[in-house]
C-alpha cells in the first residue's frame, strides 16, 4: 500500500517545540534532542480514539506535534527521523515488532524504530534513536549488547533472535511492552501504511480498545489509560470527573484541551470512562502495540 509521504518539517518551529536551539550534529546534540522530545511530545492515541485514520506523512505527523500533540511510533519516530535528516544526522528507518506480553517476537510492523550512525564522537558506534516506545528510553542507547539504567528502569539489547543481523531491545519487567526486535534493512514509511490502518481500526486492537497517554523523563514516566493516572516512580490514580481528568491530560502530557472541540471532548471522557468500567469488569487494558 503506497502513502504520499513528505519529508519537509519546519525546523525552527519543531526546535521549538522541543525547547531547544539549533545545534550541528553531536552525541551530546541527539542525546538533548532525544530526552526533549520524550519529555514534551508524548505516545498518545487520541486520533485513534476519535476514530481518524491518521495520515503517516511526517510533514503531517509534524504539524500535529507543532499544535501541542503527539501520536504514537510512526508519527513520533517519522517526524523526529525527518528532523534528524534536516539537522545533518545520519539516520534510518527501520522494520520493527513490539512485542506484548504473550505474544511471539517478531518483526509485525507494528513498530517503527530509528537508528542514528556516524556522529562525530562515535563514528564506529551506531545508536538506537526510538521517540516511539512510550515509556521505552529517555536517551539514545549504543547498539552495543549489554544493560542500560535510565532513572528506574533498566533496558537490555541484544542481538535479535527473530531476525538476522537485527537488534533486541528487551524492556524493563515494569513497562508495558515486553520488547521490540528490528531488522537491519531500510524502511520507507509506506511499509507501514497496511499495518497502521489495522491498529487505527481493529476491534482487536490496543489503540481502539483504550486511550492512552505516555510521557518519560529522567526520573521515571508517567502514564493515563482510560481514566487511570500512573506514575513509575509513584502509585494509581483514578480520575473522577472530567475536569481532573482533562487537567491532567493538560498538565502531565502537555496536550491542550482546546484543540479540540467540545462534543470531542466529551466523547474521549465518555470513551474513557467506558474502558475504566470494562476494565473493572474484568476486560482489558492493554497498552496497544506500536
Amino acid at each position: 500500500m503506497g502513502i504520499p509521504s513528505s519529508e519537509h518539517v519546519d525546523v525552527p518551529a519543531y526546535l521549538a517545540r522541543l525547547g531547544l536551539e539549533h545545534e550541528p550534529p553531536g552525541l551530546d546534540a541527539l542525546f538533548r534532542l532525544h530526552a526533549a522530545h520524550v519529555e514534551r511530545v508524548p505516545y498518545e492515541d487520541f486520533e485513534v480514539q476519535l476514530g481518524r485514520v491518521t495520515s503517516l506523512d511526517p510533514a503531517v505527523s509534524f504539524g500535529r506535534i507543532a499544535a501541542g500533540r503527539g501520536g504514537y511510533c510512526y508519527h513520533l519516530n517519522g517526524a523526529f527521523s525527518a528532523l534528524l535528516r534536516a539537522l545533518g544526522y545520519q539516520v534510518t528507518r527501520h522494520p520493527s515488532g513490539a512485542q506484548m506480553a504473550g505474544d511471539q517476537a517478531g518483526i509485525h510492523l507494528n513498530h517503527l524504530a530509528l537508528t542514528v550512525t556516524g556522529l562525530p564522537e562515535t563514528p564506529e558506534v551506531g545508536w538506537l534513536v526510538d521517540v516511539g516506545l512510550g515509556d521505552g528510553i529517555h536517551e539514545p542507547l549504543p547498539l552495543r549488547e549489554g544493560e542500560y539504567k535510565q532513572g528506574p528502569l533498566v533496558f537490555r539489547l541484544r542481538a535479535s533472535e527473530v531476525t538476522p543481523g537485527g537488534w533486541r531491545f528487551d524492556h524493563d519487567p515494569q513497562g508495558s511492552f515486553v520488547g521490540m526486535d528490528f531488522a537491519p534493512e531500510k524502511a520507507v514509511m509506506a511499509d507501514f501504511a497496511e499495518k497502521h490502518v489495522e491498529l487505527s481500526t481493529s476491534e482487536d486492537s490496543g489503540f481502539v480498545r483504550t486511550l492512552v497517554l505516555q510521557r518519560r523523563d529522567a526520573d521515571g514516566l508517567d502514564s493515563l489509560r482510560a481514566l487511570t493516572l500512573s506514575g513509575l516512580p509513584g502509585g494509581k490514580t483514578v480520575l473522577e470527573s472530567p475536569a481532573e481528568w482533562w487537567t491532567a491530560i493538560e498538565d502531565v502530557f502537555g496536550v491542550p484541551r482546546g484543540g479540540f472541540t467540545g462534543e470531542e471532548q466529551d466523547r474521549l471522557w465518555r470513551q474513557a470512562v467506558s474502558q475504566h468500567e470494562l476494565h473493572n469488569a474484568g476486560g482489558s487494558e492493554a497498552l496497544p502495540s506500536a
